[in-house]
């Protein structure tokens, strides 16, 4: 048995020069990336900055941690949230239709393609240009959160959706068809069965990705925690700062440890 493992490896191919050129071609990449990558001095006003953050944090504002009006961290958490729930849920039914439209083992291949296209368009936007593009269409608030949400999430759930329906087991699909079931029973007893725990869990994990997105888009008026915090930390109003900063911070964690623990349950059942 020694013997036999020896000579597969004295005849296992050589790929000495090949391994060789793609690390000189890394280390070059590396090389040329850093070249324009220059380290600027940190500035004495940004360490100060730096400094009176990481205080706010510990010692925010009662006033907006607890406040129940709408300028606390409660009401903004909830409006932020909310913005990203409903974003999440539209987005995924409307990646539905995308994905099935986009997979090679559903549609054609010279059909599947506009789906691809239209998929690929909509993850080329990044969600800051969304957000600006529906306030100026919407107006600034919640709503065009929400549009902003619901558009971005499209692209990311679309592919992993393909991912799963071009992962179906055929074998389930051509015993119902042997049976005589017609399209709609195939899609009910074949098809959802096999994708159901898969979409949850992928709505589920771009939820977690909108809160933060969601925080990221009050920066732009759309609604949520991100404006009132640009405009405490703009004004230097550190502690006030600190209080929606703590409050993100602690939802955020809240939300990706829920969304862990279901995801995983979803996946060992």
């Amino acid at each position: 048995m020694k013997k036999h493992i020896q000579e597969q490896l004295a005849n296992e191919p050589k790929h000495t020069l090949r391994n060789i050129i793609i690390a000189v071609i890394v280390i070059t990449a590396i090389v040329w990336s850093g070249s324009v990558f220059k380290v600027p001095e940190i500035l004495e006003r940004g360490s100060q900055v730096a400094i009176s953050i990481l205080s706010a944090i510990v010692n925010p504002n009662p006033r907006f941690l607890w406040g129940m009006d709408t300028s606390g961290v409660p009401y903004l958490m909830l409006e932020t949230i909310a913005i990203a729930f409903l974003g999440t849920i539209i987005g995924a039914i409307l990646a539905i239709p995308f994905a099935f439209l986009s997979s090679k083992n559903i549609i054609p291949k010279k059909w599947h393609l506009p789906g691809v296209f239209s998929i690929t368009l909509i993850r080329t936007l990044p969600v800051f240009v969304l957000g600006i593009m529906f306030i100026t269409v919407t107006g600034p608030g919640p709503f065009a959160g929400v549009l902003t949400m619901a558009i971005s999430s499209i692209g990311m759930m679309s592919k992993l959706y393909i991912e799963a329906i071009e992962d179906l087991d055929r074998g389930i699909l051509e015993a119902l068809d042997s049976i005589g079931c017609n399209t709609y029973e195939k899609i009910r007893y074949g098809i959802l069965p096999q994708l159901f725990t898969n979409f949850i869990s992928t709505s589920i994990y771009r939820f977690e990705i909108n809160v933060k997105n969601a925080s990221i888009l009050g920066l732009v008026g759309a609604g949520g925690i991100g404006f009132p915090l640009l405009q405490a930390m703009g004004n230097n109003r550190w502690n006030d700062a600190g209080a929606y900063l703590l409050g993100l911070i602690v939802v955020v964690i809240i939300v990706e440890y829920a969304s862990t623990r279901i995801r995983k349950k979803l996946a060992y059942g």
